[in-house]
């Protein structure tokens, strides 16, 4: 397994507050916007993301951090094996992601997915 990219998410209500500073200012393209969650970054730098939610998708929680991999049922497998236990999923979203939810070391919430 192999991490692809890590995205900082905040927790907003209100996602059109972003625009200004990530967009307008800082020059970030809007990368992605399925209307709860917007996602400003580089088209040529995968790595540079934040995110901006009002929910998780699906009715869960804003996780503190996404994290993609290239094979998400082996790092489910891996989080289980070393005894991090599962807080959703995993889970095939509508939006085209295998996802799964659990908590680091600090309390934080981890989105860990793959694109379908």
């Amino acid at each position: 397994m192999k991490v692809k990219r890590v995205v900082a998410n905040v927790k907003a209500v209100d996602l059109t507050r972003a625009r200004a500073f990530y967009q307008d200012v800082l020059g970030l393209e809007l990368l992605m916007d399925h209307g709860w969650i917007r996602t400003y970054g580089s088209p040529s730098e995968m790595t540079v993301q934040v995110s901006f939610a009002s929910e998780g998708g699906s009715g869960t929680p804003v996780p503190d951090l996404s994290i993609e991999v290239d094979d998400v049922d082996e790092a489910h497998r891996r989080m289980s094996d070393a005894g991090f236990p599962t807080e959703y999923g995993p889970a095939d979203e509508p939006w085209g992601v295998r996802r799964f939810f659990v908590r680091d070391p600090f309390g934080k919430l981890v989105n860990i997915l793959a694109h379908a």
